[in-house]
Order: C-alpha cells, then sequence, then structure tokens
C-alpha cells in the first residue's frame, strides 16, 4: 500500500523582506472622481533573495484568499481578513502574518472618505527601486505599475476603510 504524504507549504516571513506600501489618489475614468489607491510590495531583500519573496508573497496571498492575476477581488463580500484602517494622516493594511503602514496624501484621504474604499494592489514582483526613503516620482510608480507582468502577479481588492472616528 502506498501512502502520499502532502506537507503544507509554511510561509518564511523572513523570506518576505521588507514589506512598502504606497498610496496615491487618481481620477477613475468610469465617474471622473478621485480613487484610492494603495500598493503594497516587497522589496526583494529578504532572507532567499528576490525569488523566495516572489514565492513568499505569493503564498502569503494565497493564505489569506487574495486571488493572484484575476480581476478586481471585493474584500466586502467575503471573509477576507484583510483591512485598511485611516488615521491621521496615514494608512494601515492589516492581513494575517502582516501591518504595513504608509503616510497618505490629503487627495487619498478625502476620496477614501468619499468612497469609503480604496483599490489594494499587492505585487508579488519585488521593486527595490521603491524602497522607503527614496524618492519614487509619479512616473516611476506609473512605470511599475503599468508594467503587465507586475499587473499579472498582483492580487487587485476593494477594501473597505475604516476609521477611529464615530
Amino acid at each position: 500500500m502506498t501512502s502520499t504524504e502532502t506537507a503544507e507549504t509554511r510561509l518564511n516571513p523572513a523570506d518576505l523582506g521588507t514589506i512598502t506600501v504606497i498610496g496615491w489618489a487618481g481620477e477613475n475614468i468610469d465617474d471622473g472622481r478621485d480613487l484610492p489607491f494603495l500598493l503594497a510590495y516587497s522589496l526583494g531583500d529578504g532572507e532567499g533573495g528576490p525569488e523566495a519573496g516572489e514565492q513568499a508573497v505569493r503564498l502569503l496571498l494565497e493564505q489569506t484568499g487574495l486571488p493572484v492575476g484575476g480581476g478586481v477581488f471585493e474584500v466586502s463580500r467575503t471573509n477576507s481578513p484583510v483591512s485598511v484602517l485611516l488615521e491621521s494622516g496615514s494608512a494601515s493594511v492589516t492581513m494575517p502574518s502582516l501591518k504595513a503602514q504608509c503616510l497618505v496624501p490629503e487627495q487619498w484621504t478625502q476620496a477614501a472618505l468619499k468612497r469609503k474604499h480604496v483599490h489594494f494592489l499587492f505585487t508579488t514582483r519585488p521593486w527595490p527601486q521603491g524602497a522607503p526613503g527614496t524618492d519614487v516620482t509619479a512616473e516611476d510608480l506609473k512605470a511599475f505599475i503599468g508594467d503587465e507582468e507586475v499587473l499579472a502577479a498582483s492580487a487587485h481588492c476593494v477594501v473597505p476603510v475604516t476609521t477611529l472616528r464615530k
């Protein structure tokens, strides 16, 4: 008799490396109003290098229930444990095994408060040029997120935005 053993793949947080989040707002072509975006990515500086980091981010997204390379996923229609908190000019993204925060511009804050959700992209592709403290221009950001391979290697989600205000 033969038995097949399956090992659950475990996430090694050290392989994720530095996870960074950038927020911006831009005009939505459907309605002409600003739409808030958050982009999360690894710098590829984890223990196992960029390739291991890409696999670790993919595993994190899979374990969180966020499909990579699919259409836009509506977090509010599922039991997905992803949330975005807006507080004092910063946005915090929380998901299992990860909490990341970034400062957001006033345009982003206003758009998030009006829409009550954010378009969140988490790409498996490392982006070392987007390191915290470096000057990421609008053109740099457009080039990265406009790359078809980056988009195909991303989870695209609409996530409700919460605040501490009542």
